[in-house]
C-alpha cells in the first residue's frame, strides 16, 4: 500500500520538474547588454535589435544608462555586454581586467545645439571657441552631469577651454540626453549632444545646431565582453555571439542601414578580424 502512494506522488513530483524545465532555460535565452542612452533614444536599438534576435536565436535586453553607469554595471556583473561610448574610460575598463578585448563598433559626432538667435555667437567649427564664448556671456548651458560618455566628452572640452564651468547659466540635469534636450529646449539654452539622438529629437523648440564639424568632436562607440573570470555569471557563449555579430558584415551593414529623416545617424568602422 506504501509501494502505490509514493508512486503518483513521484509522478506528481517528476512532472513539476518537467513543466519548470522549460521556464527556466527560457528565463536565460537573453543577454543583458549595459549601453548608453544615445543609442536608445536615438531609435537605434529599437532598430537594431530585432535584427540580431533573427540572427542569433536570443533576446538581448538592453538596460540603456550613462556609460559611466553602464561600465559600474560591469563592475558588479550587472551585464553581460558593455556598448558603450567613452574610450579613456573603456580602457580603465579593460585594464582593471572587467572587459574582454574591446571593438569598435561605429561612430558618429556630437554637435553643439542652441537658440537660433545664437546670443553667444558660438557658431561655427571650433567647440573651445564655442565653450568659451558662451561661458563669457553667462547664456544659459544645460548640461547631462551624469558621468555618460557626453558628460565625460563636454568636460573634456571645458578644460581644453580652460574653463570650469558653475553658476546659474550652467545647468546640470543629471539625466539622459533626450530629457536635457528638453531642458535644453525649455531654457533656451545651449547643449552638447550626439548627432543621433537630435536627429531623433523632436521637441526641438527654436533649437538649431550652431557648432558642429571640429574633429575633436568625433564620437566613437565600442563593444566588449564582460570579463567571466572576474564575473562567472556572464553568459560568455550568448555574450561572444553578440560581439561578433555586432563587428560582423551583417550586423555592420545593420547599423549603416539605421536612418531618421533619410539621414544616417551611425557609421560602422569594426575593423575586419578585429
Amino acid at each position: 500500500m506504501t509501494c502505490n502512494l509514493a508512486r503518483p506522488a513521484f509522478a506528481i513530483l517528476a512532472l513539476a520538474a518537467l513543466l519548470a524545465a522549460p521556464a527556466a532555460s527560457a528565463a536565460d535565452d537573453f543577454i543583458t547588454v549595459a549601453s548608453t542612452t544615445s543609442t536608445e533614444q536615438s531609435g537605434l536599438f529599437k532598430y537594431f535589435l530585432p535584427e540580431a534576435r533573427k540572427a542569433l536565436g536570443f533576446d538581448v535586453h538592453v538596460v540603456a544608462v550613462g556609460t559611466g553607469q553602464a561600465l559600474d554595471m560591469g563592475r558588479r556583473c550587472d551585464a553581460d555586454v558593455e556598448f558603450v561610448h567613452d574610450k579613456v574610460a573603456e580602457e580603465k575598463f579593460l585594464a582593471e581586467g572587467y572587459g574582454v578585448r574591446r571593438h569598435d563598433v561605429m561612430y558618429n559626432d556630437f554637435v553643439i545645439v542652441g537658440p537660433a538667435s545664437d546670443p553667444a555667437h558660438a557658431k561655427g567649427h571650433d567647440v573651445v571657441e564655442a565653450l568659451t564664448r558662451i561661458a563669457a556671456a553667462r547664456q544659459p548651458f544645460a548640461s547631462r552631469g551624469d558621468k555618460s560618455g557626453t558628460d565625460a566628452a563636454e568636460k573634456r572640452f571645458w578644460k581644453m577651454a580652460d574653463i570650469v564651468p558653475r553658476g546659474a547659466w550652467y545647468r546640470e540635469t543629471g539625466s539622459g540626453m533626450g530629457p536635457t534636450l528638453n531642458t535644453a529646449s525649455g531654457m533656451d539654452a545651449y547643449a552638447l549632444t550626439d548627432r543621433g539622438t537630435w536627429l531623433s529629437f523632436r521637441n526641438r523648440g527654436d533649437l538649431v545646431i550652431l557648432v558642429e564639424g571640429d574633429r575633436r568632436l568625433f564620437n566613437q562607440y565600442g563593444v566588449m565582453l564582460v570579463n567571466p573570470a572576474k564575473c562567472p555569471s556572464v553568459k560568455k557563449e550568448m555574450g561572444q555571439k553578440f560581439v561578433d555579430w555586432v563587428i560582423s558584415p551583417q550586423g555592420q551593414k545593420t547599423i549603416a542601414s539605421y536612418r531618421v529623416g533619410g539621414q544616417q545617424l551611425f557609421f560602422p568602422d569594426a575593423k575586419a578580424g578585429s
